[in-house]
């Protein structure tokens, strides 16, 4: 397993979430989105995007869904300044 795989695996575990929480797409998905999010918006606010995914998610929302719809307010909102906040 590599390092990505046991720390999923440690905070599933930590967190009371099933042992596999996360398909590789969704996974992959999560990281693209939190690149486009640091260098389109800002950098700090990738992990916090994530965060609002999983709401999100928790509220109901697919998480395909929740990542497309925050790729489509990227896409409609002009770039900021890196670092912004």
């Amino acid at each position: 397993m590599s390092t990505l795989d046991d720390w999923m695996a440690d905070a599933a575990q930590a967190l009371a979430l099933p042992p596999a929480p996360m398909t590789v797409d969704l996974r992959d998905d999560l990281l693209d989105l939190t690149r486009e999010v640091a260098h389109g918006v800002a950098r700090i606010a990738g992990p916090l995007t994530c965060y609002l995914v999983g709401l999100a998610v928790a509220n109901g929302m697919s998480p395909t869904t929740a990542v497309q719809n925050l790729r489509d307010v990227i896409a409609a909102r002009p770039s900021t300044q890196e670092g912004s906040a």
